[in-house]
C-alpha cells in the first residue's frame, strides 16, 4: 500500500508538472523560481524598512495641516471687520465645530465654509456701498409701515362689525388681517410664513439659497455640501432667532418701556389705561400685584407721620383692585358698551356754549360736519370768513396809520384791497348768486350792499350781520339746539374729556351766551408765511442765482440753478436757498404772463436749447440771463404797479417743491374759460396778497371759488370737444390700497412733513375726519418742522441716513448682534418666556407710559379720544406675534430689494408666498365674481 501511495503521488506530480509546461511553455520554470527569489529577499528587507516608511508618512501629514493664512479683509473699514469675523468665528464654532471634529481633524472643510462666508460678505458689502439708502429709510420704510397700520385697522374694523364675541378674538383677528392684506397688496400674502414654523423655515432656507447663488462663485455655490451648511448657518442660526426675538410682543413692550424710560408714569394715565382695558389677563395681572403690595402694607408695622402715608398707599391699592374686579366682571359678563353710545342715550351731558365751540379746534371740526349735514354749512363759514377779515382789516389799517406817520401815502392800495375782499365775502355768501346763501333778514343785506358800495370799508363792517347769523345758529332748532341732541356732540365732548369730568358749565337750554362782536380765542387756519405776505414796501425781497448744477435722477440730466433769497422785515431779516430747473422758470414765466398781460412786454426769459444745453459754459450765459430776469422781476416798481404778483414770486422763491400749473394745451384750453374766471380773479388777487390772517378767515371761500371755476371750466372743456379730461384721476378706495402714493406735490418733497403727515393719517384715522381739520393739521406740522429745523430739514435727514449708514454705526450694530448672541464669547442661551402675569404687566406700563408721552398739544388739536384710541391701536398692533413677524418680514423684503434692484426680487418674493391659502382664496373669490360679467 505505501508503494501504491507513492506511485500516486509521483503519477499526479507529473502530471502537474506536464501540464504547467504545455500551458506556460519551457521558461515558465525560470520565472517561477525568480518570483520565489523576490519573494524571500522581499520579506527580510520589509521587517525593517515598513516602520520607517509609516513613520515618514505621518510626518509629513502633519507638516501639510499646518496653519494657514486667512485674509480677514471684508468690507475695507477695520472698525466693522474685526466684530463680523468674531461673529463669523463664534459662527463656526458653535454651529459647525463642535460636531465636525468628531468625525474628522482635518479642517479644509472648514477653511471652505469660513472662505464661501467671507466672500458673501464682501460681495453683500460691495453692494450695500453702492446702494442710495436715503428713499428706503425716508419712504419705503415709512410707507410699509403704514400700510401695515392701515391693514390692522381695516381688520379691527371688520371684526367689530361681525360682532361675534364667542370665537378666539386673537385668532380671528390674525386671520382677518391676511384676509385684508392680500385685497390690499393683491399679489402676495404672508400669512403661511408668518403663521406655520415649518413653512417659516423653508422660506427662509429658501431665501438663503437665492442670496448664495447672488453673492457666492459659482465653483462654490456648486458645492451643496457646503452650500447646504452655509445655508443652514444663517437660516437657522442667525435669521429664524432674530426674527423671533424682534416679532415677540413681550421683546417690544421692553424695548418701549426702556425707550420712554425718563418719563414717570401718572396715575391718572394708569387708571385710565385699567378703565379702558379688554384683557381680562391684564386686568388679573394688576389685581394680583396690588393685593400682594396691599397684604405688604398691611404687614408694616408703623407709627406716627408713616401711618397716613400708608393708609393713602393702602387705599389707592383698594381701589385699584375694585376697579379690575368691576372691569373683569364687565367683560366676562359680555355687557361691555360703548361709553358715547351710553351717554348719548342715558347720560346727562354738560353744555359747551357755542362761543367755545367756535373757538376750539377739536369742538369746531364736529359742529362742522353737523351744519353740513343739515344744510347750515354756509352760515359757519360765513362767521368764520368774517372772522378772519376783521382781524386783518384790524391789522392793514394800524400798518396804514404807521406808513401815514412817516410819510409814506399808500391808501387808495390798501382800501382797494380790503373793498375787494369785503366784495368777495359778500359776493359768496350773500348775494342773490351765492350758492348756498346765507339766509337773514334782507334790509340787513341791503343796508351791507349800500355800505359796501359808498363807503370805505372798516373791520366792523359786517359785524351786524355776523351778530344776526351767531344767533340765528344759536337759536334755530336745526343747529345748535339739535346738535346737542346729536351723536357727534356726545362724541365732541369725548374728544374734550368732558364725558365725565365736564371743563365747560352752562345751562342746559343754551341761555347765558352771549356774543361780544368777536370771542375770544383764535381759529387757526394758519396758511404759509410766505404765500400771504403783504405788500408792504418794510418787506424787502432780493434774490439771485448764486450756483448752478447738473443732476441726474433716474437717467434723466438736467440743469438746477440754486437761488439765494433774502427777507428782509422791520425786525427781522432771514436768508434761504430754493432750488429750480429752467423748466419751473419756463412754467412760471407762462403763469403770470397769462394772469398780468402787460408784464409779457416787460419780462422776457430766456429761450430753449435743445442740443448742448448742459454745456458750461452755456449754462454760465443762462444763469446770467436769469439773475437779469428776476432782478427785473423783483424790482420795487414792478411790484408796486402790480400788487398780486408778489403771491406768485414769494410761491416760486419758497423753500419747498415748486408746484406746476398746467401745460401749454391745457393753457390754451383755458382761453374758453378764462373770461368765466376775470369776474372772480380779483377778489382771488386780493386775499392772496393780504396777509396771513385774512388769508386765514377766507381759506373756505377761495377754496370754494377755485373748485366752482375748475369744475365750470371742466364742463366746458368736455362738452366743447366731447372728449374726457387731459389727465383721468382715479378714484380707488384709499383703505384697500398701499400708503405708497405721495400726499400731494407740496409734502412728497418735504420728508419730514410727509412722514408725520402719513403717520397721523394713518395713526389717528385723519382721513376718516373732514378736511379742514386735516389742513389744520399739514399746516401745523409745516410751522413746527420750520421752527425747529429750518428750511434745510431735507439736507440735515440725508445727512442722518449717511450717518446711519456710516461705518461707525454699522459697527455699533454688528458688535450689538454679537454681544446679543454672544455675550463674553459665549452663545447666549435662550431666554426662558417669562411668566406671563409679568408680561401682562408690562403690557400696561408700556400702555401707560405711551399714552403719558403724548403731548397734551396733541389732544388739543385732534382730541383726546381720538388721541387715546390711536396709541393704543398702535399698541394693540404690536402685541401679536403673527402680524410682527409679517412686518419683519415686509422690512427684510424691501431692504432686499434695495439691495439687489437687478435680481427681481419682487417677483420672487411673489412666487415664494404664492402658496398662500388666502391668496387662492381670494383668486377664487376673484374669479367666481368675474366668471358672471364674463359670461353676459
Amino acid at each position: 500500500s505505501c508503494l501504491q501511495t507513492s506511485l500516486s503521488i509521483w503519477g499526479w506530480g507529473s502530471l502537474g508538472v506536464v501540464l504547467f509546461l504545455v500551458t506556460f511553455g519551457p521558461f515558465a520554470i525560470f520565472y517561477f523560481a525568480f518570483y520565489i527569489l523576490c519573494f524571500v529577499g522581499g520579506s527580510k528587507t520589509c521587517k525593517v524598512t515598513f516602520p520607517t516608511l509609516s513613520f515618514k508618512c505621518i510626518e509629513e501629514m502633519k507638516r501639510e495641516a499646518r496653519p494657514i493664512k486667512i485674509d480677514r479683509r471684508l468690507t475695507g473699514a477695520n472698525i466693522i471687520d474685526e466684530p463680523l469675523q468674531q461673529v463669523i468665528q463664534f459662527s463656526l464654532r458653535d454651529y459647525v465645530q463642535y460636531w465636525y471634529y468628531t468625525l474628522s481633524d482635518d479642517e479644509s472643510f472648514l477653511l471652505e465654509i469660513r472662505q464661501a462666508l467671507q466672500y458673501a460678505l464682501v460681495q453683500f458689502s460691495a453692494r450695500s456701498k453702492e446702494t442710495d439708502w436715503q428713499p428706503y429709510f425716508t419712504t419705503r420704510l415709512v410707507d410699509d409701515f403704514g400700510t401695515h397700520l392701515r391693514v390692522f385697522r381695516k381688520a379691527q374694523q371688520r371684526i367689530a362689525e361681525k360682532g361675534d364675541q364667542m370665537k378666539d378674538q386673537a385668532e380671528e383677528l390674525v386671520d382677518t388681517f391676511f384676509e385684508v392684506e392680500v385685497e390690499m397688496e393683491k399679489e402676495v400674502c404672508r400669512d403661511l410664513v408668518c403663521t406655520s414654523p415649518k413653512d417659516e423655515e423653508g422660506f427662509l432656507r429658501d431665501l438663503c439659497e437665492v442670496l448664495l447663488y447672488i453673492l457666492l462663485p459659482p465653483g462654490d455655490f456648486q458645492n451643496k455640501i457646503m452650500r447646504y451648511f452655509v445655508r443652514e448657518i444663517l437660516s437657522r442660526g442667525i435669521l429664524l432667532p432674530l426674527i423671533n426675538q424682534l416679532s415677540d410682543p413681550d421683546y417690544i413692550n421692553q424695548y418701549v418701556i426702556w425707550m420712554i424710560r425718563d418719563s414717570n408714569c401718572n396715575y391718572e394715565a394708569f387708571m385710565n389705561i385699567i378703565k379702558l382695558s379688554d384683557n381680562i389677563g391684564e386686568l388679573e395681572a394688576v389685581k394680583d400685584k396690588a393685593s400682594e403690595e396691599l397684604q405688604y402694607l398691611r404687614s408694616l408695622d408703623t407709627a406716627g407721620d408713616d401711618i397716613n402715608t400708608i393708609k393713602n398707599q393702602i387705599n389707592s391699592l383698594l381701589y385699584v383692585i375694585k376697579v379690575c374686579d368691576s372691569r373683569i366682571q364687565r367683560l366676562q359678563s359680555g355687557k361691555e358698551i360703548d361709553t358715547v353710545k351710553l351717554a348719548a342715550n342715558f347720560g346727562k351731558l354738560c353744555t359747551v356754549p357755542l362761543d367755545h365751540i367756535l373757538v376750539d379746534n377739536v369742538a369746531l371740526q364736529f359742529f362742522m360736519d353737523y351744519m353740513q349735514q343739515t344744510g347750515g354749512q354756509a352760515h359757519l363759514f360765513f362767521w368764520m370768513t368774517v372772522e378772519g377779515y376783521r382781524v386783518t382789516a384790524q391789522q392793514q389799517l394800524e400798518v396804514l396809520q404807521s406808513r401815514q406817520k412817516d410819510g409814506k401815502h399808500q391808501t387808495n392800495q390798501t382800501k382797494g384791497l380790503l373793498r375787494a375782499a369785503a366784495f368777495g365775502v359778500y359776493e359768496q355768501y350773500l348775494s342773490e348768486k351765492a350758492s348756498p346763501r346765507v339766509n337773514i333778514d334782507d334790509n340787513l343785506v341791503a343796508k351791507l350792499a349800500e355800505t359796501l358800495n359808498h363807503e370805505d370799508p372798516t373791520p366792523e363792517i359786517f359785524d351786524d350781520v355776523q351778530r344776526k347769523v351767531y344767533e340765528l345758529m344759536l337759536r334755530d332748532e336745526r343747529f345748535y339746539p339739535s346738535f346737542k341732541q346729536n351723536v357727534l356732540y356726545v362724541r365732541m365732548l369725548a374728544e374734550l374729556d368732558m364725558l365725565k369730568d365736564p371743563s365747560f358749565r352752562g345751562s342746559d337750554d343754551g341761555e347765558g351766551e352771549s356774543f361780544n362782536g368777536s370771542p375770544t380765542g383764535s381759529i387757526n387756519l394758519s396758511l404759509d408765511d410766505l404765500s400771504n405776505v403783504p405788500s408792504d414796501e418794510t418787506v424787502q425781497l432780493h434774490a439771485y442765482i448764486s450756483d448752478t448744477g447738473v443732476c441726474n435722477d433716474h437717467g434723466k440730466t438736467y440743469a438746477l440753478y440754486a437761488i439765494t433769497v433774502h427777507r428782509r422785515n422791520p425786525n427781522s431779516e432771514e436768508t434761504w436757498k430754493t432750488y429750480r430747473r429752467y423748466s419751473d422758470f419756463h412754467d412760471f414765466h407762462m403763469r403770470i404772463t397769462e394772469q398780468f398781460e402787460n408784464l409779457a412786454n416787460i419780462l422776457k426769459l430766456p429761450g430753449k436749447k435743445t442740443f448742448n444745453n448742459m454745456d458750461r459754459e452755456f449754462l454760465e450765459k443762462r444763469k446770467k440771463d436769469l439773475n437779469a430776469y428776476l432782478q427785473l422781476l423783483l424790482n420795487p416798481e414792478m411790484m408796486k404797479a402790480s400788487p398780486a404778483l408778489a403771491h406768485y414770486v414769494y410761491d416760486f422763491l419758497e423753500n419747498k417743491a415748486y408746484s406746476k400749473g398746467k401745460g401749454d394745451f391745457a393753457r390754451k384750453m383755458d382761453t374758453f374759460v378764462n373770461p368765466l374766471r376775470n369776474s372772480m380773479r380779483n377778489v382771488s388777487n386780493a386775499v392772496k396778497s393780504l396777509p396771513d390772517s385774512l388769508a386765514e378767515g377766507m381759506t373756505k371761500m377761495s377754496d370754494n371759488m377755485g373748485k366752482m371755476s375748475e369744475r365750470l371750466g371742466q364742463d366746458i372743456k368736455q362738452s366743447f370737444f366731447k372728449v374726457p379730461p387731459l389727465i383721468q384721476k382715479t378714484y380707488s378706495d384709499p383703505d384697500h390700497c398701499r400708503v405708497a402714493a405721495p400726499i400731494d406735490d407740496n409734502v412728497d418733497d418735504n420728508i419730514p412733513l410727509r412722514v408725520m403727515l402719513l403717520l397721523m393719517d394713518e395713526v389717528f384715522d385723519l382721513k376718516e375726519r373732514n378736511q379742514w381739520l386735516r389742513r389744520n393739521i399739514k399746516n401745523l406740522l409745516q410751522q413746527l418742522i420750520r421752527a425747529t429745523y429750518g428750511d434745510t430739514i431735507n439736507r440735515k435727514i440725508v445727512d442722518h441716513v449717511d450717518w446711519m449708514t456710516s461705518p461707525e454705526q454699522v459697527a455699533d450694530a454688528v458688535k450689538r448682534f454679537r454681544d446679543a448672541f454672544w455675550p463674553n464669547g459665549i452663545l447666549a442661551e435662550t431666554v426662558p418666556r417669562r411668566d406671563k402675569a409679568i408680561r401682562m404687566r408690562t403690557r400696561v406700563a408700556g400702555k401707560t407710559k405711551l399714552l403719558e408721552v403724548m403731548p397734551d398739544e396733541l389732544k388739543h388739536i385732534i382730541g383726546a379720544e381720538t388721541t387715546r384710541k390711536g396709541i393704543l391701536r398702535v399698541f394693540e398692533m404690536f402685541q401679536h406675534t403673527q402680524l410682527n413677524k409679517r412686518m419683519v418680514y415686509v422690512f427684510l423684503e424691501r431692504f432686499l430689494e434695495t439691495l439687489f434692484p437687478q435680481n427681481k426680487f419682487h417677483e420672487l418674493f411673489n412666487k415664494l408666498h404664492s402658496r398662500s391659502k388666502q391668496m387662492q382664496r381670494y383668486k377664487q373669490r376673484l374669479h367666481s365674481t368675474q366668471a358672471p360679467s364674463l359670461q353676459k
